[in-house]
């Protein structure tokens, strides 16, 4: 009988990209090389379907026999690592001392800013009272230097009348120079005696009535000013000077003289009138006349400008005292962080794993005093292949056993993808972390084996992975139900029909049949051999064999369903 030759179809081709590419390079990769012998059949199939040399042989092909059957299919990543605590922390010392308190011990729990060590100060006290004492001091230079740019603006001491002006704009003066003369001839004062009995009962703020001597006019006052202490004058006469005020009528000066009488009392005496303020305004500062506020003959308040000076070397010290100041605050912060130091607490909240310094002790700066570890949850690392990397995102479930604890599964989640990838030996893979909250029965260091779940199916029509064909077909036996829907494929004396199914989960030995197939079905395959990467490319053989629609059998590669199972990390 002849025995036709398979001619791939356009679809049947397989596809270098996609889910199938990816799972192809990773059944390659961990399949053996492949043998000579399957190098020499390759060459003698090519020559065969160009035209050239003897047919290839049928002879040695074996199909295997499946029931099409419900099971439960679940695909998983699976991989193992070394658990670590959700955090750790290496408490040590900045400052070098002797510890004057550690009221804990190896497996209490602490909470974060728990106080663990306290050492002795002794030595940063001296540091710190020196540097406060310079603080204060750069103060005081500070505020003395603030104090003299303030008086490069000369203000009127009394309310008055510029009398006369020494200075022009531009003029440099020196600390001590008249600038102004003020004068205020508007009020005129009397400091008369009276009789001690008398003035005893005045106030200030009592009326006087003042007569001037040389007219007996009579002006209307007040007092400004009592005085506390006698005085005798001639005839044994007891007296107190008492201050009267009064309205400038506009005729009064320094040379006008009179009397008072306040209460019906009358002064023991007259006096020359003098004016409320007559001074000269000097310079408390050297500097160089900037502005004149106010010209000669204006009038000014108590507290006014007069006129303002600069001053570079002013300007230069103020500077200098601020900096000085600044240095001396940041000398202090420094010691007191410093202080800080000598107080050690818990970086977080957790268990004390060892203790390495007790009290009593002295360390030196920068060793490990204890160390505390968060217990809270437990995490693991998983270095999983380039090829099953983007079937992985946070939140997928982890299960997780253990060795150390027998028997007992626990849960995980995914909570951190990498994209850093690590080369080795032509292979990348990416960390993947992985939470446990229920740590019962399990302690950092413990080796763990885990399984994310990709795919889960329950109680679905199931064929083993390598009766899938390409162009997601599947050869049933002639006495299946589904027979009736496949086309005729014979192998000798054995009659075969190719049926497309539509696939779903998978996992390394069966996928899931979603339609095209049902119970009572059976498939056959010619099962994966030793050869390995040969069957993957040359599916069913050499030849000899006719496939329909361009059906491939015996372990050929879906082009769109998932095909094989996972495999680890």
């Amino acid at each position: 009988m002849k025995l036709p030759v398979w001619k791939p179809s356009g679809d049947a081709q397989p596809k270098p990209g996609g889910r199938a590419g990816l799972l192809a390079k990773k059944l390659l990769r961990k399949r053996v090389a492949i043998s000579a012998l399957a190098c020499v059949l390759a060459v003698a199939l090519a020559l065969r379907l160009a035209g050239g040399g003897p047919s290839a042989s049928a002879a040695g092909l074996t199909y295997t026999t499946a029931p099409v059957e419900r099971r439960d299919i679940t695909a998983q990543i699976t991989g193992s690592g070394s658990l670590e605590a959700a955090n750790s922390y290496s408490v040590t010392s900045l400052a070098e001392g002797s510890i004057l308190t550690a009221g804990f011990e190896e497996g209490d729990q602490v909470e974060e800013g728990t106080v663990l060590y306290t050492i002795d100060t002794s030595d940063l006290s001296s540091s710190l009272e020196q540097a406060q004492i310079s603080l204060d001091q750069a103060q005081r230079s500070y505020n003395s230097r603030l104090k003299e740019l303030e008086k490069l603006s000369v203000a009127a001491p009394e309310a008055g009348q510029i009398l006369s002006l020494a200075v022009e704009a531009g003029d440099d003066v020196s600390a001590g120079q008249t600038l102004a003369t003020l004068r205020n001839s508007n009020t005129m004062t009397l400091d008369l005696p009276f009789l001690s009995d008398e003035a005893a009962s005045f106030s200030v703020g009592q009326s006087a009535s003042v007569t001037l001597e040389s007219t007996f006019e009579t002006l209307e006052g007040r007092v400004s000013k009592v005085g506390r202490v006698d005085t005798v004058l001639e005839g044994n006469r007891i007296v107190r000077y008492v201050t009267v005020e009064v309205t400038n009528p506009g005729g009064l000066s320094a040379s006008h003289t009179g009397s008072a009488v306040v209460d019906g009392c009358a002064s023991a005496g007259s006096a020359i009138f003098a004016y409320a303020a007559e001074q000269s305004i000097t310079a408390e500062v050297s500097g160089q006349v900037a502005a004149i506020r106010v010209p000669e003959g204006g009038w000014v308040n108590r507290g006014d400008v007069i006129l303002t000076l600069t001053s570079d070397s002013l300007d230069d010290s103020v500077q200098s005292a601020a900096d000085s100041l600044r240095n001396a605050q940041l000398s202090l912060e420094s010691r007191q962080g410093q202080l800080d130091n000598y107080t050690i607490t818990s970086p977080i909240r957790g268990t004390v794993i060892d203790k390495n310094a007790k009290a009593g002790e002295t360390r030196a700066a920068g060793k490990v005093l204890c160390s505390i570890y968060d217990l809270s949850y437990l995490t693991m690392t998983l270095s999983v292949d380039e090829l099953d990397v983007s079937d992985i995102a946070a939140g997928q479930v982890v299960s997780i056993t253990a060795d150390a604890a027998e028997g007992k599964t626990y849960a995980g989640v995914v909570t951190k993808v990498s994209v850093a990838g690590t080369v080795s030996g032509g292979t990348t893979t990416y960390p993947v972390t992985v939470r446990i909250d229920e740590t019962e029965g399990l302690l950092p260091g413990m080796n763990v084996d885990a399984a994310i779940t990709l795919q889960s199916a329950a109680d679905v029509l199931a064929v083993p992975t390598g009766a899938l064909n390409r162009g997601n077909t599947v050869f049933v036996t002639a006495d299946s139900p589904s027979a009736s829907k496949g086309t005729v494929v014979e192998n000798g004396q054995e009659r075969y029909y190719s049926v497309p199914v539509e696939t779903g989960a998978s996992d390394s030995s069966y996928i899931e049949i979603i339609s095209g197939l049902q119970e009572g079905d059976t498939v056959a395959y010619i099962p994966a051999t030793s050869t390995g990467g040969f069957d993957m490319m040359m599916p069913g053989g050499m030849g000899g064999v006719s496939f329909g629609d361009g059906a491939m059998p015996g372990g050929g590669m879906p082009s769109g369903g998932p095909g094989g199972g996972r495999g680890g990390f």
